[in-house]
């Protein structure tokens, strides 16, 4: 019997949660109607909420009761905080150091003498996430008390889901049209950027940061990868709102204020890498706009956060070593270190296999959808939803709802190969490292 491997444990505890919450929403007393809802939909939503995408085929806030409202926040909040904690994991097992002093640094070999390494790790995890969480839950609330006329409780309900949602990069909303009433509000706007962007920084990162602060002397130092994460989402933050302001300015946001299109633009370029709210329509953006959303989708987030796609890290190295060869130069360097070549392999493996998948389910879904609504189907938006539940980010133009069953599956496998995928690839290809014992002769070949 073979041993249960990290890759396998990660892939099979995302499964079962995502089986327990089709069994949950199944139940009549999840959904307002009458009845059950079907099996394909519960299992769409299940898995949207297991890893964090946030694709929808019902109404989240109108379709759902408040214990099918609750099961959805509950598989969001356990897939938020399993992919970070799993992660972060995977880099210690690595070798990556973490903490705040030299006594709090958590060594790659997990045995009895860092059992309480461990422990301060899980507790690290689970105290920065709730403490964000419950801080933006209490902002949101304060701000909707002074700006609706909802109850308390509803204000309360809304103000914690939308929160954990935020963190998590889950992108569900108990609004039908997301945020967009709220595209103005420089507050509400202000809140969900910053728990979001926390949330898909990654927790290496955040402790890296937070280590400045609490560090003294020379050990206040910054790592590589907090160096890199931070540069890379700064520079596609304010790529994606230029990108938003230019093509828009003619369209979705013809007539408004500069300070409601800045927002709109910059509040779009954030959660189109992770959490996929949207204070812009969607579905009536320009066709160059939704293909710079479908390139920040598939970059995603950062390396150990609850975002997804391919990550910055990963990215910023793919760059960087295409300008090494440019340059002719035989290193890969980035803020004066060097890139192994180990972690590059595994950048272009993660790219390519991302690529490929994206590629053949866009090809897939377009036919699908080609047989039953005919050949004027638009490529774009069908690409847009592959590149959305492949990145777990959850926007759409509006075609989620009208997928038929197939095209639901060929989703609910792109959104749990996205969640899932890239990262049980990275464990399996690091804890699967066998140095060669022999080599043959090299021989040239003709490329480009």
């Amino acid at each position: 019997m073979k041993i249960l491997t990290p890759a396998r444990m990660v892939a099979l505890s995302f499964l079962c949660a995502i089986l327990i919450g089709t069994v949950a929403l199944s139940l009549p007393v999840a959904t307002q109607d009458a009845g059950r809802m079907p099996l394909v939909d519960s299992l769409f939503t299940a898995t949207s909420a297991t890893c964090v995408t946030g694709l929808i085929v019902r109404d989240t806030g109108s379709y759902f009761t408040t214990f099918g409202r609750w099961v959805i926040f509950l598989l969001f909040q356990i897939g938020g905080l399993g992919i970070m904690t799993f992660s972060t994991l995977f880099a210690v097992m690595l070798g990556r150091k973490i903490g705040f002093s030299e006594d709090e640094i958590i060594r790659s070999t997990l045995n009895r003498q860092n059992l309480i390494g461990l422990k301060k790790l899980i507790l690290y995890i689970l105290g920065i996430t709730f403490a964000v969480e419950i801080t933006g839950a209490v902002l949101l609330y304060l701000r909707w008390r002074a700006i609706t006329d909802w109850a308390f409780f509803e204000t309360v309900e809304r103000a914690l889901f939308h929160s954990v949602s935020a963190f998590c990069n889950a992108g569900f909303s108990l609004f039908r049209t997301s945020f967009v009433r709220f595209e103005g509000d420089a507050f509400i706007n202000g809140i969900m950027i910053s728990i979001i962007v926390i949330g898909g920084i990654g927790f290496v990162v955040i402790m890296d940061v937070l280590g400045l602060f609490f560090k003294r002397g020379n050990a206040r130092r910054i790592s590589l990868q907090a160096k890199i994460a931070l540069t890379v989402s700064i520079i596609l933050i304010l790529a994606g709102a230029c990108v938003l302001l230019f093509f828009e300015r003619g369209n979705v946001m013809e007539g408004m204020s500069l300070p409601r299109r800045l927002w709109g633009s910059v509040f779009q370029s954030v959660t189109a890498r992770t959490a996929g709210f949207n204070t812009l329509p969607i579905g009536k953006l320009t066709v160059p706009s939704l293909m710079f959303l479908m390139f920040l989708m598939f970059i995603g987030a950062s390396p150990g956060s609850t975002g997804g796609g391919i990550k910055t890290c990963t990215f910023a190295v793919l760059v960087m070593t295409v300008w090494s060869m440019l340059k002719n130069r035989k290193r890969v360097m980035m803020f004066n270190r060097s890139i192994s070549m180990k972690v590059i392999r595994q950048s272009l493996v993660i790219f390519f296999l991302s690529a490929a998948w994206v590629f053949i389910f866009t090809l897939i879904l377009a036919y699908l959808r080609a047989t039953v609504y005919g050949n004027g189907i638009s490529l774009v938006r069908v690409a847009f939803e592959v590149f959305s539940a492949f990145g777990t980010v959850g926007l759409s133009t509006g075609i989620t709802g009208d997928l038929g069953n197939l095209s639901k599956l060929c989703i609910i496998a792109t959104m749990f190969a996205g969640r899932v995928g890239p990262l049980t690839l990275a464990l399996a290809v690091a804890f699967r490292g066998k140095s060669d014992r022999y080599f043959y002769p090299e021989e040239k070949v003709m490329v480009g």
